[in-house]
């Protein structure tokens, strides 16, 4: 068989398939259309469906395939025909690298003004300003060495395209080429690792200043909430021991440990701002993770350890919905480990207030011993107050709480 009439069969079967797909196509969109026509559909619950967005793109695969074989078949009519290459593809391949560059470098240009906006906001924390600092160094050396590695990439495949009339150089090696983008590298990595490991050392290892001591609060995680308890006026959060839980001692709180006596509990995580906090992280059940991301803080809860995190707020909650716009805007405690079916619930409110707004917002906060507790573990009942006088009777019972904390206190 002549090489002619091979490829004139090739041609009519190649031609032969595109009809083929091009009548199953037409005949399918019939059907689509006499289905549609018949019932409405909801094309945006359509567009929103994984199965529309996987026959999309497997329709989009057979339209570049059959554009391939037209080209093909273009290609062996002039070779048949004697006629020189119709497309210079080492022409096409340059172009597209050229065009996916300007395409690349906008993408960066875009992803930095339109998802760029989307980060968070400064941070709230004196150590949060650190790793912000050294997240923009990463950022900005990453970010140039890759438009400047990609645009030499691109550049070399369009001006050094294939045209028939060179060859490629053979240059197997060169020692001093490879000491050069093996050593800077290196260094610059070097450097990043370094000053990691300094910005990290010094918010977990920080000297404690006597003049401005950080404020207790322990923070209990489990599925899913969390517990908060403030230290009260001994400025200590008591001990507690799981073997200790029980229906009405849900954190298991040893009140055999005087400091727990004045202990308080809280429904949210209130701050004086500039003052520090230490948080004490322990876990009920599984592995939860402590995660404030305006506060550029993360730690894991985990069971049967407790974890420890010092911070210092620098911003009120007011003055953020100022800086953010954003009149609505709060500060949260949020679990950042996948820990169950409510993982998403798991948040609290914190808010970041003046000293004198702190200072009145814990005087109003109830302790974690109640009544219930003191009857269990043998304490000391204070009366409950009577309804006839509100106020008076609110006022004795909090000066009764006090002396008889006093009194187990010198016990």
């Amino acid at each position: 068989m002549s090489l002619k009439k091979l490829i004139s069969n090739k041609t009519t079967a190649a031609l032969a398939v595109i009809l083929t797909v091009f009548a199953n196509t037409s005949a399918f969109a019939q059907e689509a259309a006499a289905a549609a026509s018949a019932k409405p559909v909801d094309m945006g619950a359509i567009y929103k469906t994984t199965l529309f967005y996987v026959l999309l793109f497997l329709l989009l695969c057979l339209f570049i395939a059959i554009v391939g074989k037209a080209l093909k078949v273009y290609e062996l009519t002039r070779e048949t025909e004697g006629k020189p290459e119709g497309i210079n593809w080492n022409t096409v391949n340059g172009v597209l690298f050229a065009a996916f560059l300007v395409v690349g470098i906008y993408g960066v240009y875009w992803e930095y003004t339109v998802h760029g906006e989307m980060i968070l906001p400064e941070a709230a924390s004196e150590h949060g300003k650190k790793i912000d600092q050294m997240f923009n160094i990463t950022l900005i050396l990453t970010t140039i060495v890759f438009i400047v590695t990609h645009i030499v990439l691109m550049c070399f495949a369009y001006f050094y395209k294939s045209n028939g009339k060179r060859k490629a150089y053979y240059y197997p090696h060169n020692n001093a080429l490879e000491r050069i983008w093996t050593v800077i590298p290196a260094l610059v990595l070097t450097v990043l690792v370094l000053y990691g490991f300094l910005t990290w050392r010094s918010i977990f290892y920080k000297i404690e200043d006597p003049n401005n001591k950080p404020i207790s609060i322990e923070v209990t995680s489990s599925q899913f909430q969390w517990d908060i308890r403030y230290p009260g006026a001994d400025g200590v959060v008591g001990k507690k021991n799981y073997k200790l839980i029980t229906s009405i001692n849900a954190l298991g709180i040893d009140f055999t440990d005087k400091n727990t006596l004045d202990d308080q509990v809280a429904d949210e995580i209130v701050l004086p701002v500039n003052k520090p906090v230490r948080f004490t992280l322990t876990s009920k059940d599984i592995l939860h993770s402590f995660y404030m991301p305006h506060f550029r803080v993360q730690l894991n809860t985990v069971p049967g350890m407790t974890s420890y995190f010092e911070f210092t707020p620098t911003i009120t909650t007011e003055e953020m919905k100022v800086k953010t716009n954003d009149p609505k805007f709060n500060y949260l405690l949020l679990c950042a480990k996948i820990c169950g079916t409510n993982h998403y619930n798991m948040q609290k409110l914190v808010r970041v207030v003046s000293q004198a707004e702190y200072d009145e917002w814990i005087a109003k906060q109830t302790t974690y011993l109640t009544n219930d507790l003191r009857k269990e573990f043998k304490l000391p009942v204070i009366a409950e107050p009577t309804t006839a006088a509100p106020a008076v009777a609110d006022t004795t019972a909090k000066d009764t709480v006090a002396q008889t904390n006093q009194i187990a206190l010198k016990k």
